[in-house]
């Protein structure tokens, strides 16, 4: 596993992470124990940095991380990164939620409930247009000062975001979706971290499953995974994406790579991305994710890539893929 350091918060990362969104019931149901396996397993295959936040499963999957890593943590606990999110109150009246109040209550919620003295980097997970940018830095910044969060990022910014945030305290990472289909951070939030120096964790590389092979045009999703109300997950788009898809594996395939391996790569190989984060419930399904780290695309590869992925229909929305 190759590793990073994470822009200018100077963290030595694996060059993917471990995502837990996955196992906070966005995704509908999964098997605990095969889930604390792949976390295992991973860390076991070089991946030394793990990310959960605290709305997913209302802590479910930071007291699930907390619980397959809870060996290592007891005994080395500087060989972990440690990245969790806070910030926002899903089914409140408020539902992005970064003052300072509600902000300290998530930390030292996410710290027992991950079982953990300090976060090594933990995220404003959503922006709050109604609270300044000024009093949740300085939030953040009070937290690193007590000695219970080490770096502070954001994720799902723009670029104008990230720069009412600098203006109090440096954003240290940013945590953006980013894959074959949804490249809008294209435009001027990588410029703006590649200027900055600051670390992108890019999540979502393989599409939320549409980049796995593993999904056809006939595809549904239980009433209780995200994708089901995703209009990325159905009709012309889903159809057209996934003969996208098709000609992708056959590169891949020429490549002795999956199409999953060969999405992740491409995310790798965008200038100024640092981490691809990637999720899986079952170690058997994680070795296949892990291996991008160590593909170099040429040049010629991603031109071809390019051309491909002209004929996709592109995601965007104020959620991953385009969920309201």
């Amino acid at each position: 596993m190759r590793n990073i350091v994470l822009g200018r918060s100077g963290l030595d990362v694996s060059r993917v992470a471990f995502g837990t969104w996955q196992l906070g019931g966005d995704w509908g149901s999964f098997d605990e124990d095969a889930a604390i396996g792949a976390i295992r397993h991973a860390r076991e295959l070089g991946v030394n940095i793990f990310d959960t936040a605290q709305a997913y499963g209302f802590g479910r999957s930071e007291e699930v991380l907390g619980k397959a890593l809870r060996s290592e943590l007891d005994r080395d606990r500087d060989s972990l990164v440690i990245a969790t999110k806070g910030g926002i109150n899903p089914g409140s009246a408020r539902p992005r939620d970064a003052r300072r109040d509600w902000l300290r209550s998530g930390v030292e919620g996410s710290l027992r409930t991950l079982g953990v003295d300090h976060i090594d980097l933990y995220q404003v997970h959503w922006p709050d247009s109604e609270t300044p940018a000024e009093e949740t830095a300085t939030a953040l910044q009070e937290l690193v000062d007590e000695g219970k969060l080490r770096h502070v990022g954001v994720s799902n910014y723009d670029a104008d975001q990230l720069a009412a945030f600098d203006k109090t305290r440096p954003v240290e990472t940013l945590q953006p979706p980013y894959h074959l289909f949804r490249r809008d951070i294209e435009d001027s939030v990588l410029p703006y971290t590649r200027e900055h120096n600051v670390g992108v964790l890019a999540y979502s590389p393989l599409g939320s499953g549409l980049l796995t092979g593993q999904l056809t045009p006939d595809s549904t999703f239980d009433s209780d995974d995200w994708r089901s109300r995703s209009s990325a997950f159905r009709g012309e788009t889903l159809r057209r994406n996934l003969a996208v898809v098709d000609r992708l594996a056959e590169l891949a395939g020429s490549h002795g790579l999956s199409i999953g391996q060969l999405a992740t790569a491409w995310v790798l190989a965008q200038p100024g991305v640092h981490v691809a984060i990637v999720g899986a419930r079952s170690a058997r399904n994680i070795e296949n994710s892990l291996a991008a780290a160590d593909v170099d695309l040429t040049e010629a590869d991603l031109t071809e890539i390019e051309k491909i992925v002209a004929d996709g229909v592109s995601i965007t929305g104020a959620s991953p893929e385009g969920v309201a």
